[in-house]
C-alpha cells in the first residue's frame, strides 16, 4: 500500500542508492562557461544533499508521483528488461492525490524551515534528480511539469540556476565514466566554424556514446514499470534479424539496452526542452541563454549517435530514427527558434550561423530541421556577402608588390620574414572569410572555381618568372619529398598538383608555339631554370609528373609532341638528386624510364645547323647515356641507335680537343656552338675544364706598385673575351653549377687574381638561371673563412660583384633584407679599425645601395635589440628611404608602425642629426612627426669646435707647416686626443684658406690614411659644419659671396682632386644634409659642376664598356688601382680593382643630391645635374626605381619640364611607354579616354592573370573561352594609347633586373605615364572613373562593331542569378562612354567583353592603388559623386522594393551584370572600389572613410547598403589594426545611425527586420576582430568594440538597439558581455 508523505520535521529516512548516486556533483556543461559565477557548486550539493528538507520534499514529490522508496529502491537495481522476460504481477497502488493539492501541501513544509534559499535550493536538487529518474514515465513526467509551472507562479524557480543545473545533470546522466571530458569539448568542437569551412565527417566526435554495462551512468537502470513512453518504443527495439544464427546473444543484449538508452534520452530531452520553454517565458541572464543554446546545439548536432561497439554496417541496418527522437528534436528546435527569435533577441541568430550546425553529416529526413538549416544557410549567403570584396580576383598580380602578413613582423627580423607574406591567392571560406594556408591548400578539389583561379595565378607565373623567393613561400613539398617532422607551412597555397598541371600547361603551350615555328627558345629556358628549381627543391614528385605528362600529350593532346624539347627540359633535372633517386630506387622506376624515352622524336628542323637544332638532335642520345650510367635495369628498354649516336658527340669531341682543351670561343661557328652544348650533357667535367682553359688562356702576368714589399708578388691574370650570353644560356644546368663552382674556387681560394673576364664569365652564369644557380656570396665567403676579413682581397672582390653587378639580383631574390645585415657586421668590425678604408667604404657604399634598393620595410639589426651597427652616413640614408617607401608605398601593416618606431629609436639613438624643415616638409606625416621635436647639435658642435680651436690650429700648424717635423706624425696619430682628432680637417681648412698650397699635404694624407674610417667620417662631418660656419662669419665681415665660393671650391679641391685626401661621396653627401645653410647645396652644385669630376666620370664611362654589361663581348680593361681609387683608397693596397672607381661610388648619391635640390626648390640646378649626368645613371641599377619614386614622392610639385629631364635617366627605348605618351606630356590638354582605356587595356594583357590558358600573346586560333590573342612575336594592333615596344616573348632576368618582373615593369611604367602627366590627379581620375562606369556598354558596342562575340559563360566567371530584365534594370544600363575609341578594342584583348569588362575594372583598381593618396581622394569624391548621381538614389518615384531589387542585383558580382550586359554604374564603381582597396597598404587605408563622408547623408536602406557593401569588406583586413578597425565600424555605425536613428526621417518607411543581413555582419565581424582572424568557436568580441558599438546603439531607434542587444557592454543584456572576461571580473 502507498504511504502518505510524512509529517514534515521527522527525521528522514536513509537515502536510497541511486539517489545518492544521482547526487554527485555534475560535470559542468558542453561548452565551458569559465565566466558564469552560479550559486551551485560542489560544496552546495552536498549541503543540499543532507538538508534536512530534503527527505521531506522528495517524499512528497515521490506521493505525487506514485512512486514509494520501497518501489524507487526496487527500480534502481532492476535489470534492464529482455524481451524474453513477461510481466506476471501487477501491484496495486493507491491513486496519488489530485494535482491541486500539491502547492497546498508544498507550502505547508516551505512553513516549517527558516532558510527559504537553502529551502528552494534543496528543491530544485529534488527536482532535477525525478526529472533524471522519471524522464520515461508520461504521466510523472507530466506532474512534473505541473509542479514547475506551480513553483514558478509562486516565484519559487530560479531558472538562472535551476536551468543550468538541469543541463549539467543531463549531460552527466548521458555521458559515461572516460567521456566526460569528450562531452565538454562536444559542443566547442561541434558547434565550431572550423573557419567557416564544413567540418569533415570525423570533425563532430561521439561524445555521447553510451555504454549500457556503465554501472555509474543511471539512463539504462532508469525505467518505470509499464511506463507508456517505454512500451510504446519496445517493439521497435526489437531487432528485424530473426534467427540467432545470424546474430549471437551478446549483440542482441547490447542493442536492446541502446534501445532503452536511446528512448530514456529522447525522453530525457524531450522533457527538459519542455522545462526550458517554461523557463524562456521568464527572464533568463544571458548567461543562462548562452547556455541553453549550447545544450541544444550540442544535441541537435550529436542527434544520430550510435552503440558504441557495434559495426557500422551492423549499427546503421539496425537504427532508425523513431518517433521518440522526432518529437524531441522538435521540441529542440522550439526551443531554438524561441532563443535566436528576433522579437525577444535572446540569442542572436549569428550564433546559428557560426555553429556549423547546417553542415552535421547525417540530417534527419525532418522538415522542422531542414527549414532551420536553410534560414541558417540563407542568413549565411547574404551576411558572407558583406565579407567579400567584389573583385574576385588574386592577390598579387604582379609578383612585385609583396606585402607583410599580419602579425608576422613581430619578433622576427631578416631573412625569417621573407616567407610571412600575403598570399596570392585565397580562398573565401562559407562564411566570406579570406582563408589560405597548406590544409587549405589540400583540400581544393581539381576542376573547382578554387582550383582554376589557382591555376591562373601559376600559368601567370610561368608567362612572368616571379623571384625563387615567392616560389617558396607559396608552393607545399610534395607528399613524397616532404619530411615526418615538417610543420605546417602557412603561406603556403600551392599544392605540387597544382604546380605540376602548371608546369604541363607550360610546357603544352610551349609546344603549339613551337610547332607553329615560333622562336621560344628563350621562354625554353626559362622554364627549364624554373623547373629545375621546383624538382630540386622537392615541390614536383617527378614520377607522378611524368605519368601526368605522358597521359596529357597522348590522351589530351595528341600530335603535339614534334620536337625533343620535353626531352631537353627532362635531360636538364636528370642529375638533381631527387630525379636519380626516382630512377634508381622508386619502384616504378622501369615504368618510369620507359615513359621518359617515349618522348624522344627524330628532329626535323628547317636549320640543321642551327645551335638548338644540334642539340635538339643529339639530346636523346645524352639521355639515354646519362640513363645507362644510373641503372643496370632499365638498360634494356635504352634505344641503341641513340647509344651508338653517342659515339659522335665523342669523335667531335676529340677532333676539336686534340687533347689541349682550349677552344676559342669567340671564334665559334654555329655548329660548334651547338656540339659544345651537347657536350654540356654528357661530359660536364672535361667542358667545364675547356672554358676554364680558355679564361686562363692569356696567362699570368706581375702587377706593378709601390705598395709592394720587395719580396711580395702578386700576379694576375691577363684578360680575354668573357663567355657570351649566347654561348652560356645554351650550357646545361649541371655544367653551369660546375662552373660557377670551379670559378668560386679559382676567384675567392686561388693563388692568382682573376681576370675581370672570368668575373664577368660566373656574373653571366648567375643572371642567365636564377633560380637554379643562386648562391650567397656572403655565406660562400664565411664557409671558406670564418672571418672573411682575414682574407681581404676575397671580401673585396665579393664587395664589387654585390655592389656593381648583382644587387638587383639579390633583391629580386628577396635576400637584400639579410645581406645587409651580413655587411652592416662587417662594417661595424672595420669603423674602428685603423687604416683599413678600401674595405670598409666599398662595404659602406653597398649598404647604402641595398638600403636604397629596399621598397617594404627591414630591420636594422637582425636581432631587432639595441641601437644600430651603422655608421652616421648610413643612418642618414635610412631615415631617407623610410621616408620614400612611407610616401610613395605606404605603410603595408599595423605591425609596420610599431616596428617603425623601434626602427627610428635604434637609428636616432646613434645619430645626432637633424634634418632641415625644407626636407621635413617633404616627409609623410608619420615620419615628421618623430622627428620634427629634434634638436640641431650644429650649434653645439660650433660651440666645442670654438673651445678646441687654439689646441687644434697649434696641432695642426706643427703637423701641416711646410716646415713640420716628419717625427711629429706618428707623435700626432699615436697621442692626441680623439676630441681634437676630429676637428683635423677643419683646423687645415683655416690654415689653408684661400691657400691650400701652404699646407704639408703629405703629413694631412698619411694622418688621416692613419686614422680609422669613424675618425675620418667625423672629420668629414664636423668640416663641413665648421666650413659653412667660417662661410657665413666671412660674409657678415662683408666678403663677397663669389670670392669665397671660389676659395671653398678651392680648398676642396685640394682635399678630393688634387691630393685625393677624403672620400667624395661621404663629402657630398654631408653637404646636401646641412641643406638649411643655403650656400651648402651651391658647394655641391659647384662641385658636380668641376671640370675634374666630369672628367672623371667621362674616363668611367670609356673604360666601363656599356651599361648593359651583360652584353659586352670585348676584353675588360682593368683600371690601375691609384687612378680607379685616389690616394686614400688606395694607400698601401695592392689587389686590384674589377668594378670599383670612385666615380661609381657617386651613383646612389647623385640621387639623393636631386631629392634635396628639389626639397631646396633648387629645380634649375637639379635638371642641370640631371642633364649632365643623365648618361652615367643609365648604369645606376635602380635607374628605374629611382625615376619611378621621385615621380610619386613629389608629385604635383615638378615641373613638366623636369619631368621629362628625369625621364631621360631612363634607356627610354627599352621602357615600354605608350606610343602617344610623348605628346601628352608635352600638351597641356587632358589625354583622350582612349589613352587611358589603352593604359589599361596593357595592364590586361600583361599584368592581370589570364582569365583562359593561352598564352597572353598565344598564336590565333589557341584561344579559350572566345579568346583571340596576337600573334606571338609581333606587335599587337595600336590605337594612339597602345604600347610602342611590343613584347617579343618572354623576357629572361637579366633584361629587367629593376623592377625585377616583366608584369612590374608594365605596372610600374603605367604609373610613371600617369603621375608624369600634366593634368591635375581629379582630370586623371575622372577620366578612369567614366571608363570604368561605361565600360559594358562601350565594349559591347565595340564587339558588336567587329564581329560578334560569343556571351557563352567562362568557367571563370559566374552564372548570373536573373536576366535582368525589369524596369529598373532597364533603366540602370549606361551609355557608352563619350571619346572612346572602340575600334579593334575586344579583339586587341583576346577577351569576350564579359570578361573584359571585368579585369578593366581591376586593372584601373590596381593602377590607382600605385598612385601616391592625392589620387585616391580624388577616387572617393569622384565615386561618391557618380553613387549619389545614380538614379537610385535621386528618383523619388521608384519603389522601396524595386530599389531595394537594383541594389542586391548590381552589388552581388559584377561579372553577373556584365553577362547580362546590365552592369550599372555602381555595380562597376563598387567593383573599381574593391580592386582598389585590396591593393592598398593599410596605411592608405585611413582615407576610405573620405567616400562615406561624400556620400553622407544616408535618407534611404539602399544607401546603406551601398555604404556597408563598399566598406564591410575592409572590415576583415582591419581585423589586427585595432584603431582603424574602430574607426571605420564607428563611420558606418554613423550611416546606420543616418536611416535608423532617433530623429531620423528616412525617405522611405524603413523597418529594422529589412537589414538582419547587416546585424548579422556586424555581430561576425566584431568577432573576426576579436580572433583577430577567421572566426573559431571560442572567438569573443574585443570589449572596446562592444563599448564603442553600445554608445553608437544609444542613437538608434528602438527595433535596432534591439536587434544589436548582444553587441554591447551590459552583461545584464548581452551574452558577450555576460561571458567576456574583462567585463565578468569588473562585475565581480
Amino acid at each position: 500500500m502507498m504511504q502518505r508523505a510524512p509529517t514534515p520535521g521527522l527525521p528522514s529516512q536513509p537515502l536510497p542508492e541511486m539517489e545518492q548516486l544521482n547526487n554527485t556533483p555534475p560535470p559542468p556543461p558542453p561548452q565551458q562557461q569559465q565566466q558564469q559565477h552560479r550559486p551551485s557548486s560542489s560544496s552546495s550539493s552536498r549541503a543540499h544533499h543532507f538538508h534536512p528538507a530534503r527527505p521531506a520534499i522528495l517524499d512528497l514529490f515521490n506521493l505525487y508521483l506514485g512512486r514509494s522508496s520501497r518501489q524507487k529502491t526496487d527500480e534502481s537495481v532492476r535489470e534492464p528488461p529482455n524481451k524474453t522476460q513477461k510481466r506476471v504481477t501487477a501491484i496495486n497502488r493507491e491513486l496519488p492525490p489530485p494535482n491541486e493539492q500539491f502547492l497546498v501541501d508544498f507550502e505547508q513544509i516551505q512553513s516549517q524551515f527558516p532558510d527559504q534559499e537553502q529551502l528552494r535550493a534543496v528543491t530544485e536538487s529534488v527536482l532535477i534528480f525525478l526529472v533524471i529518474q522519471c524522464c520515461n514515465h508520461a504521466p510523472r513526467a507530466e506532474f512534473l511539469l505541473f509542479a514547475l509551472r506551480s513553483l514558478c507562479n509562486i516565484g519559487y524557480i530560479n531558472w538562472d540556476a535551476f536551468l543550468p543545473s538541469l543541463l549539467s545533470s543531463v549531460s552527466s546522466a548521458e555521458t559515461p565514466v572516460g567521456q566526460g571530458s569528450q562531452a565538454m569539448a562536444a559542443v566547442a568542437s561541434a558547434t565550431s566554424s572550423q573557419s567557416g569551412v564544413p567540418p569533415p565527417s570525423n570533425a563532430i566526435p561521439n561524445s555521447a556514446n553510451f555504454q549500457s554495462s556503465n554501472p555509474t551512468s543511471p539512463l539504462p537502470s532508469i525505467h518505470g514499470i509499464g511506463s507508456p513512453a517505454q512500451s510504446a518504443a519496445e517493439p521497435s527495439t526489437l531487432s528485424p534479424m530473426k534467427s540467432n544464427d545470424v546474430m549471437c546473444a551478446g549483440q542482441q543484449s547490447a542493442r536492446v539496452n541502446m534501445s532503452v538508452r536511446e528512448n530514456v534520452m529522447s525522453s530525457l530531452r524531450q522533457l527538459s526542452c519542455k522545462i526550458i520553454l517554461i523557463g524562456l517565458e521568464s527572464n533568463l541572464m544571458p548567461v543562462t541563454r548562452f547556455d541553453i543554446f549550447n545544450h541544444m546545439l550540442h544535441w541537435l548536432v550529436n542527434w544520430d549517435q550510435k552503440q558504441q561497439g557495434l559495426d557500422e554496417f551492423d549499427s546503421a541496418q539496425f537504427w532508425k530514427p523513431d518517433k521518440a527522437l522526432i518529437e524531441w528534436l522538435h521540441d529542440c528546435l522550439d526551443v531554438i527558434w524561441l532563443l535566436v527569435d528576433d522579437n525577444k533577441c535572446r540569442v542572436p541568430f549569428y550564433e546559428l550561423i557560426r555553429s556549423g550546425l547546417q553542415f552535421i553529416d547525417n540530417i534527419p529526413d525532418d522538415e522542422a530541421l531542414f527549414t532551420l538549416i536553410l534560414e541558417i544557410h540563407r542568413r549565411r549567403d547574404m551576411m558572407a556577402t558583406h565579407m567579400q570584396m567584389l573583385d574576385q580576383h588574386l592577390h598579387c598580380p604582379t609578383f612585385g608588390t609583396p606585402r607583410l602578413l599580419p602579425q608576422a613582423t613581430t619578433n622576427i627580423s631578416g631573412e625569417t620574414g621573407t616567407n610571412m607574406r600575403y598570399s596570392p591567392i585565397t580562398y573565401p571560406s562559407v562564411l566570406g572569410e579570406p582563408l589560405h594556408g597548406e590544409e587549405l591548400a589540400a583540400s581544393i578539389q581539381r576542376g573547382s572555381i578554387d582550383w582554376e583561379r589557382a591555376m591562373r595565378c601559376l600559368r601567370h607565373a610561368f608567362r612572368n618568372t616571379p623571384s625563387p623567393d615567392w616560389w617558396r613561400r607559396v608552393l607545399l613539398v610534395a607528399p613524397c619529398h616532404r619530411v615526418v617532422a615538417q610543420g605546417l607551412t602557412p603561406g603556403a597555397v600551392f599544392t605540387s598538383e597544382m604546380i605540376s598541371e602548371a608546369t604541363i600547361d607550360r610546357i603544352v603551350e610551349l609546344l603549339k608555339l613551337t610547332n607553329a615555328e615560333t622562336n621560344c627558345w628563350q621562354e625554353w629556358l626559362i622554364i627549364s631554370d624554373v623547373f629545375f628549381f621546383l624538382m630540386k627543391h622537392g615541390c614536383i614528385d617527378f614520377v607522378d609528373f611524368v605519368d601526368k605528362l605522358v597521359s596529357r600529350l597522348q590522351d589530351g593532346d595528341q600530335h603535339i609532341l614534334r620536337t625533343n624539347h620535353v626531352t631537353w627540359l627532362l635531360a636538364q633535372v636528370i642529375r638533381v638528386e631527387l630525379v636519380m633517386n626516382a630512377l634508381n630506387t622508386d619502384s616504378r622506376k622501369v615504368e618510369t624510364t620507359r615513359k621518359i624515352l617515349s618522348f624522344h622524336k627524330e628532329d626535323r628542323s628547317s636549320d640543321p645547323n642551327n645551335p638548338q637544332s644540334i642539340l635538339l638532335d643529339f639530346i636523346s642520345s645524352c639521355q639515354n647515356l646519362r640513363i645507362w650510367s644510373l641503372n643496370t635495369s632499365t638498360r634494356e628498354y635504352l634505344n641503341n641507335e641513340q647509344l651508338q649516336k653517342g659515339k659522335q658527340i665523342d669523335e667531335w669531341w676529340r677532333q676539336v680537343s686534340k687533347g689541349e682543351r682550349i677552344m676559342d670561343y669567340m671564334n665559334m661557328d654555329e655548329r660548334s656552338i651547338g656540339m659544345f652544348w651537347v657536350v654540356s650533357y654528357t661530359m660536364a667535367q672535361p667542358a667545364c675544364e675547356t672554358v676554364m682553359n680558355w679564361l686562363t688562356s692569356a696567362g699570368v702576368t706581375e702587377i706593378p706598385g709601390t705598395n709592394l714589399q720587395s719580396n711580395e708578388r702578386l700576379m694576375v691574370m691577363q684578360e680575354v673575351s668573357p663567355l657570351p650570353l649566347s654561348l652560356l644560356s645554351g650550357f646545361s644546368i649541371n655544367l653551369c653549377l660546375k662552373l660557377a663552382y670551379q670559378m668560386e674556387e679559382s676567384m675567392f681560394s686561388g693563388q692568382v687574381v682573376p681576370s675581370i673576364a672570368m668575373v664577368e664569365t660566373y656574373v653571366r652564369v648567375m643572371l642567365i638561371a636564377p633560380h637554379a644557380l643562386f648562391r650567397s656570396l656572403m655565406a660562400l665567403l664565411s664557409q671558406k673563412n670564418q672571418n672573411p676579413l682575414n682574407k681581404p682581397a676575397a671580401s673585396i672582390l665579393v664587395f664589387e660583384i654585390l655592389n656593381y653587378r648583382l644587387l638587383s639580383l639579390y633583391r629580386y631574390q628577396g635576400k637584400n633584407k639579410g645581406l645587409i645585415h651580413d655587411v652592416t657586421k662587417i662594417i661595424a668590425t672595420l669603423k674602428g679599425k685603423r687604416g683599413d678604408h678600401r674595405a670598409f667604404r666599398l662595404a659602406e657604399n653597398l649598404c647604402m645601395n641595398l638600403i636604397l634598393s629596399m621598397r617594404e620595410f627591414f630591420s636594422v639589426k637582425r636581432d631587432g635589440k639595441g641601437p644600430t651597427e651603422f655608421t652616421e652616413t648610413i643612418n642618414r640614408i635610412t631615415i631617407t628611404t623610410l621616408a620614400i617607401i612611407i610616401k610613395t608605398h605606404g605603410i603595408a601593416e599595423v605591425e609596420h608602425l610599431l616596428y617603425l618606431q623601434t626602427i627610428l629609436e635604434q637609428i636616432l639613438a646613434t645619430s645626432q642629426h637633424a634634418w632641415s624643415e625644407k626636407t621635413l616638409r617633404h616627409f609623410p606625416p608619420i615620419l615628421r612627426d618623430a622627428l620634427a621635436g629634434r634638436i640641431d647639435n650644429r650649434g653645439l658642435a660650433i660651440q666645442t669646435w670654438q673651445q678646441a680651436e687654439t689646441t687644434v690650429i697649434n696641432q695642426c700648424t706643427q703637423l701641416l707647416s711646410s716646415s713640420a717635423d716628419p717625427t711629429y706624425v706618428m707623435t700626432y696619430i699615436n697621442h692626441s686626443f680623439p676630441q681634437h682628432r676630429q676637428y683635423l680637417c677643419a683646423g687645415a681648412w683655416i690654415l689653408m684658406y684661400g691657400h691650400p698650397e701652404s699646407i704639408n699635404s703629405l703629413h694631412l694624407g698619411r694622418v688621416l690614411r692613419e686614422f680609422s674610417p669613424e675618425e675620418v667620417t667625423a672629420n668629414i662631418y664636423t668640416m663641413v659644419d665648421v666650413l659653412l660656419h667660417h662661410f657665413n662669419l666671412e660674409l657678415q665681415r662683408g666678403r663677397s659671396l663669389q670670392d669665397l665660393m671660389l676659395k671653398a671650391c678651392a680648398n676642396l679641391a685640394f682635399f678630393i682632386w688634387t691630393h685625393e685626401l677624403l672620400p667624395l661621396d661621404i663629402l657630398l653627401l654631408a653637404l646636401i644634409d646641412r641643406d638649411d645653410d643655403p650656400h651648402a647645396l651651391r658647394i655641391v652644385i659647384s662641385i658636380l659642376d668641376s671640370k675634374e669630376l666630369q672628367q672623371r666620370v667621362k674616363l668611367y664611362l670609356m673604360n666601363r664598356g656599356p651599361a648593359e654589361h651583360w652584353l659586352f663581348s670585348g676584353v675588360f680593361k682593368r683600371a690601375e688601382l691609384q687612378k680607379a681609387l685616389g690616394n686614400h683608397l688606395s694607400w698601401k693596397e695592392r689587389y686590384p680593382t674589377f668594378f670599383d672607381d670612385i666615380a661609381a661610388r657617386l651613383l646612389p648619391v647623385i640621387p639623393l643630391i636631386i631629392y634635396r635640390l628639389i626639397e631646396n626648390d633648387a629645380i634649375d640646378a637639379a635638371d642641370r645635374v640631371l642633364q649632365v649626368y643623365s648618361t652615367f645613371l643609365h648604369y645606376y641599377p635602380l635607374n628605374f626605381t629611382f625615376v619611378r619614386d621621385i615621380l610619386a614622392y613629389f608629385y604635383g610639385h615638378l615641373p613638366g619640364k623636369l619631368i621629362i629631364r628625369i625621364l631621360t635617366v631612363l634607356d627610354v627605348k627599352k621602357i615600354p611607354f605608350s606610343e602617344s605618351f610623348p605628346q601628352h606630356i608635352n600638351s597641356s590638354n587632358a589625354p583622350p579616354l582612349d589613352y587611358f582605356a589603352t593604359l589599361l587595356l596593357g595592364l590586361v594583357n600583361h599584368v592581370i592573370p589570364p582569365l583562359n590558358n593561352s598564352s597572353k600573346n598565344g598564336q590565333v586560333g589557341e584561344a579559350s573561352h572566345g579568346s583571340v590573342r596576337a600573334p606571338h612575336n609581333k606587335a599587337q594592333v595600336t590605337s594612339q594609347g597602345g604600347p610602342s615596344v611590343a613584347p617579343e616573348g618572354q623576357k629572361p632576368f637579366y633584361q629587367l633586373q629593376d623592377p625585377g618582373t616583366h608584369t612590374q615593369l608594365i605596372l610600374e611604367t603605367a604609373v610613371m605615364e600617369i603621375l608624369s602627366l600634366p593634368i591635375t590627379a581629379s582630370q586623371i581620375v575622372s577620366s578612369l572613373v567614366q571608363i570604368v562606369v561605361h565600360i559594358q556598354p562601350t565594349l559591347v558596342q565595340s564587339s558588336n562593331g567587329l564581329h560578334p562575340t560569343s556571351v557563352g559563360q567562362s568557367s571563370v566567371l559566374p552564372t548570373s542569378p536573373s536576366g535582368g530584365s525589369t524596369d529598373s534594370l532597364g533603366a540602370s544600363r549606361t551609355s557608352s562612354a563619350a571619346g572612346l575609341s572602340t575600334s579593334n578594342f575586344v579583339w586587341r584583348s583576346g577577351y569576350t567583353c564579359q570578361q573584359l569588362s571585368c579585369l578593366l575594372i581591376q586593372a584601373c583598381g590596381l593602377l590607382l592603388a600605385q598612385l601616391p593618396p592625392e589620387f585616391h581622394i580624388q577616387l572617393y569624391i569622384e565615386a561618391a559623386r557618380v553613387i549619389k548621381e545614380s538614379w537610385w538614389l535621386s528618383d523619388g518615384k521608384r519603389s522601396v522594393t524595386e530599389l531595394e531589387s537594383a541594389v542586391c542585383y548590381a552589388l552581388l558580382d559584377p561579372t553577373w551584370a556584365a553577362q547580362d550586359n546590365t552592369s550599372t554604374a555602381i555595380g562597376n564603381v563598387v567593383a573599381l572600389l574593391h580592386a582598389f582597396f585590396s591593393n592598398l597598404p593599410l596605411e592608405w587605408l585611413e582615407g576610405t572613410h573620405l567616400i562615406i563622408k561624400h556620400l553622407r547623408p544616408v535618407t534611404s536602406i539602399a544607401g546603406l547598403r551601398i555604404a556597408f557593401r563598399i566598406m564591410g569588406p575592409l572590415l576583415p583586413r582591419l581585423a589586427n589594426a585595432h584603431t582603424l578597425f574602430s574607426k571605420t565600424l564607428s563611420v558606418l555605425l554613423s550611416v546606420m545611425a543616418d536611416v535608423f536613428g532617433r530623429n531620423s526621417q528616412p525617405s522611405a518607411p524603413v523597418e529594422a527586420s529589412e537589414i538582419a543581413d547587416i546585424i548579422d555582419f556586424l555581430h561576425h565581424v566584431v568577432h573576426y576582430e576579436g580572433q583577430g582572424g577567421p572566426v573559431q568557436a571560442s572567438s569573443k568580441p574585443r570589449a572596446e568594440v562592444l563599448a564603442l558599438i553600445g554608445r553608437a546603439a544609444e542613437n538608434f531607434c528602438p527595433d535596432v538597439q534591439h536587434l544589436m542587444t548582444h553587441l554591447k557592454a551590459d552583461v545584464n543584456s548581452s551574452i558577450y558581455a555576460a561571458t567576456h572576461p574583462k567585463f565578468v571580473h569588473n562585475t565581480n
